[in-house]
């Protein structure tokens, strides 16, 4: 894809104790069409904001915790001048060099907002949990029963326009994040599409949501409770 010169895009990478990935995630990232990249440290413990620095990224320190608190923290920190802002993890579970193919859509017209589905994707084996699939695939059966839209994932590497991203007003500061992120898109009627990307095991340490039972388990009714609580707004209005 040749990248268009008026196109303004930024990357959000929420990372913690990220310091053996996060200089990869960045270096694979494509320099032609991304503007700025804003690495939001969510209080490592290790030299991640040092790695992210050196491998060119901005990096914001933001103590408190949580995987949506991040990525709010990272839009705060954005550029007046951006118009499509991308997320992708920290942890080089999604591969960074198909980002033209998450922008893609958005540049030429025909989404305000791209998902990388690891479903329709290719998956190293044992990179998707057990508890991710069956989770993914009842959030999104759940999505389509009440708002009528169809997704296959709640992937965390995804792009959206600068002014639906103000339109849909995001607010969840932890595991809810994505699902909200969707369900709003659907509540407003924004143009969404999912594009395939490929997905791997993390690169280094286990996950700070999946790798743990009791962490799947709260990502699991907080994403649950944020389905039910958009689409009970969203009938309401």
């Amino acid at each position: 894809m040749n990248p268009q010169p008026e196109a303004r895009i930024a990357v959000i990478i929420p990372a913690l104790n990220e310091q053996e990935a996060i200089g990869r995630v960045i270096g694979d990232l494509p320099d032609s069409l991304i503007r700025e990249i804003i690495v939001v440290d969510n209080g490592s413990t290790d030299d991640t904001a040092g790695c992210a620095h050196a491998a060119g990224a901005r990096v914001v320190r933001e103590e408190r915790r949580g995987y949506g608190q991040a990525c709010l923290t990272g839009i705060a920190a954005l550029s007046d001048e951006i118009q499509i802002v991308a997320f992708i993890d920290g942890d080089y579970s999604d591969d960074p060099t198909q980002f033209s193919h998450i922008v893609a859509p958005l540049l030429a017209g025909d989404a305000d907002l791209v998902i990388g589905s690891r479903v329709l994707g290719e998956r190293e084996a044992g990179a998707l949990m057990p508890q991710q699939r069956f989770g993914n695939a009842l959030a999104t059966l759940l999505i389509r029963w009440l708002y009528g839209v169809r997704y296959t994932d709640l992937g965390p590497f995804r792009a959206i326009g600068r002014c639906a991203l103000e339109r849909i007003a995001m607010e969840d500061r932890d595991f809810g994040w994505t699902v909200e992120m969707q369900v709003k898109a659907a509540a407003v009627g924004l143009r969404s599409v999912e594009v395939p990307v490929r997905y791997r095991r993390r690169y280094a340490g286990t996950s700070k949501v999946t790798g743990t039972i009791s962490g799947s388990f709260r990502a699991g009714v907080k994403i649950l409770s944020t389905i039910f609580r958009h689409a009970r707004g969203a009938r309401a209005s």
